[in-house]
């Protein structure tokens, strides 16, 4: 899907780059798909030797895909799909604040591309870290919902608070 204004200029932050995917970044996905710490919540890791077989050549080259990168790396990715915001990161970054970082960085983005448009947020309540994550960046509480045999917690984000 092309829309106008996609890709963005990279964004930058104080330690991050987020940017439309390139082929440099195909390794980074096979490790995220295939990592049994980031697929806990998501439904498992995905087979490693099919990664590579199937990815795309330049992975996730779309509309409302974020790459991001700290130091030239591929760290994770943020999407906004159907507008709701999705992230995944490689665990090595967890801890460190980046989803934070980054996501409110696209919030930010999208907020000036789209101005007055709603985003949700899904996550499984038994994701600790990404109920916090959601709280601090201002999605509020829509409702919860069993799916993939566990509870979700879905929150709506109306934009920045003027």
């Amino acid at each position: 899907m092309t829309e106008p204004g996609w890709p963005p200029a990279p964004i930058r932050t104080e330690r991050l780059v987020l940017r439309a995917s390139e082929a440099r970044d195909r390794a980074g996905f096979v490790e995220l798909f295939a990592s049994p710490e980031v697929g806990t919540y998501i439904g498992g890791p995905q087979p490693r030797d099919e990664l590579e077989r199937t990815l795309a050549e330049v992975p996730g080259r779309r509309f409302g895909l974020f790459v991001v990168e700290r130091e030239g790396s591929f760290i994770g990715m943020i999407t906004l799909d159907r507008r709701e915001l999705g992230y995944l990161f490689l665990s090595t970054a967890w801890g460190h604040g980046y989803a934070t970082e980054a996501c409110a960085a696209v919030l930010t983005w999208f907020a000036a591309a789209r101005p007055g448009e709603p985003l949700t947020l899904v996550t499984q309540t038994a994701n600790t870290p990404s109920m916090r994550l959601a709280a601090k960046l201002g999605f509020t509480e829509v409702k919860r919902f069993e799916a993939y045999g566990a509870e979700q917690w879905s929150g709506r984000w109306s934009g920045p608070t003027p």
